[in-house]
Formats: structure tokens, C-alpha cells, sequence
């Protein structure tokens, strides 16, 4: 059980770096609604809160970042069916990233939880 929680932290910190690393760049450089880069960049603001917590494995910070993550998955469905060219490629990426980081989570606190502890050790009862 230990290797499955471990690789579902693991992945919840790629996808959670990935997804801010892929808004800078998209909003920067990659495909900014301006020329000169645009105010959506802030968006990745939010994704930081969760972060620290994210990588330190705080359970309660995988709890609420669940929630947050669904703005982001609505953003990449809303802009890859909206934007043309390349930028509905980087919301395609924003959506799988965003759903990546969301199954991760919850693979994660359901290794986490204290049922799961006990009801291995407890040879499966309850």
C-alpha cells in the first residue's frame, strides 16, 4: 500500500508543477491573448496556495485543492473548444494535467485515510 500512495503523491506534484509551469508558459509565451503576454497569467496564482502543502503530503491540503482543481478543468474543456490554433492544443493539455492531478489526489487520500490503515493491518474488517 505504501508504493501506491507514494506514486499518487508523486503524481499529484508533477501534474500540480506541470499545470503551473504550463499556464506561465501559455500565457507568457506560448500563446498569450496579447502580443506582449496577458493578465490570465494570474491564474496560476491559485495554483500555488496548494502547493507547498501539496509537496509536503498534507492530507488536508489534498482535500480542499480537489475542489479548486475543477476551475481548471473547466477553463481547458471552455478553451479547447473556444480558442483556435495552438492555444486549444495547451487547454487540451490543461484539461488532462487538471484531471491527472484530481485522480492522483484521490488515490492519494484514499491510501490515507484511516479506514485503509486499519483495515490492512485488521486483516480487512472494517
Amino acid at each position: 500500500m505504501p508504493d501506491v500512495r507514494r506514486f499518487a503523491w508523486l503524481a499529484a506534484c508533477a501534474t500540480l508543477i506541470a499545470l503551473i509551469l504550463l499556464g506561465l508558459a501559455w500565457e507568457l509565451i506560448l500563446a498569450p491573448l496579447k502580443p506582449a503576454g496577458s493578465w490570465l497569467v494570474l491564474k496560476v496564482i491559485p495554483l500555488m496556495a496548494p502547493l507547498f502543502g501539496i509537496l509536503r503530503a498534507k492530507r488536508y491540503t489534498f482535500q480542499w485543492s480537489t475542489l479548486l482543481i475543477w476551475f481548471y478543468v473547466a477553463e481547458g474543456a471552455v478553451r479547447m473548444y473556444t480558442d483556435p490554433g495552438r492555444s486549444a492544443s495547451l487547454a487540451a493539455m490543461e484539461l488532462v494535467l487538471a484531471l491527472g492531478y484530481f485522480a492522483a489526489a484521490v488515490v492519494y487520500l484514499k491510501s490515507t485515510r484511516r479506514g485503509a490503515i486499519t483495515s490492512v493491518a485488521g486483516g480487512g474488517k472494517g
